[in-house]
């Protein structure tokens, strides 16, 4: 009886880790940013309840990709080489350095912080040069309307993220360090500007000129205005931070201009993306259901409303907080509705396998 109850747990628990999604450290990110949100704008507590679960979820969902790694390695490579599902890895990038920035937004803890950007940095890379180079050479590829989703952006969340880490802990360390550090954060912001461009031109390409159902409209496709919002948070903390970096001081004006630029069209994208998940739930009868995809919906919102918190300060707008003190609350609202979505898929889950021991007693 124990071997056969033992068999059936390990059976469920190697189904789960086969089928994780490669884009679940959005729930990483989603979390860490509303935790930052909420300690901003003092509400201490969820702050530190979401520091707390974040923590847990991100050594969690490392614990399941590394028995992936070992145990459905093939399951892995497969979803590496594939075109909708290869940038999703990019959340392991944008969840570890939302992590350090909590640490060091929160508690001031550059060792963990210094630790964490490092290794995102080297995820970075290796995700990059990986995934890139890999669809690149493949010879079997798929249109464009079948290989491209909102999903792909989440490399440019990524590159802000490192940006944003390294310009805060650039604030944090003495000179001659100081420079260096905040050339590459920089570096990273406009490298990851571009490839915004690059990116957004295709998706917009292919949603108003090829056929568009329901089912096509994933809610990564949030992360169209979650790119803009982390890249209008990264100039922002570049501006803070021009003081102290005389190269910075001089490039404050373009800087300052791209932030509002990015964060002008975030916000453009705010009423769209409302009006097609309207079309989507509402005209076409989607079923709204728990997906780990929509923490790449929960995530935008939350940036959204860190970004035009920072660059209310470092644009010295003080009329933003009517942006950034409504969208904290639709943020949160936002994770506890997915968050219980994510209880209730566990709970059936765990009914499932209680039902499967029972009928083989």
């Amino acid at each position: 009886m124990k071997n056969l109850v033992s068999h059936i747990l390990k059976q469920e628990i190697k189904q789960g880790v086969e089928t994780l999604s490669p884009a679940y450290f959005a729930l990483v990110m989603a979390t860490g940013i509303i935790s930052i949100g909420a300690f901003l704008m003092n509400m201490q507590w969820i702050a530190t309840i979401l520091f707390v679960l974040n923590n847990i979820f991100y050594v969690l969902l490392w614990v399941l990709t590394i028995a992936r790694c070992i145990w459905c390695f093939s399951f892995l490579k497969k979803d590496i080489t594939n075109h909708l599902s290869s940038t999703g890895f990019f959340t392991l990038v944008a969840g570890t350095c939302v992590l350090g920035i909590q640490y060091l937004t929160m508690y001031e803890n550059l060792a963990i912080a210094l630790l964490l950007l490092v290794f995102g940095v080297l995820l970075w890379l290796f995700l990059t040069y990986t995934i890139f180079t890999t669809l690149t050479t493949q010879q079997d590829k798929p249109t464009l309307d079948k290989g491209i989703t909102g999903g792909w952006l989440t490399a440019i969340v990524a590159t802000q993220s490192v940006s944003i880490l390294s310009a805060l802990i650039a604030s944090h360390i003495a000179q001659p360090y100081r420079v260096e550090i905040n050339f590459f954060a920089l570096s990273m912001w406009l490298w990851g500007g571009m490839f915004y461009i690059w990116i957004i031109s295709l998706i917009f390409y292919r949603y108003t000129f090829f056929k568009f159902s329901p089912n096509d409209l994933a809610p990564p496709y949030w992360i169209n205005m979650g790119a803009m919002a982390i890249s209008t948070l990264g100039g922002s903390v570049l501006i803070l931070n021009a003081p102290s970096a005389p190269f910075l001081e001089s490039l404050v004006p373009f800087i300052k201009g791209f932030t509002v630029f990015y964060w002008a069209t975030g916000t453009w994208w705010i009423p769209m993306l409302i009006i097609l998940a309207i079309w989507r739930h509402v005209i076409k009868k989607y079923p709204l259901k728990y997906d780990p995809l929509y923490w790449g919906a929960v995530f935008p919102q939350g940036m959204y409303a860190v970004c035009t918190f920072r660059m209310s300060k470092a644009l010295h707008m003080p009329f933003l907080h009517y942006f950034y003190e409504v969208f904290i609350y639709i943020a949160i609202v936002a994770w506890s509705f997915t968050f219980l979505g994510l209880l209730r898929f566990l709970f059936t889950k765990y009914r499932n396998i209680h039902f499967k021991i029972k009928t083989t007693n």
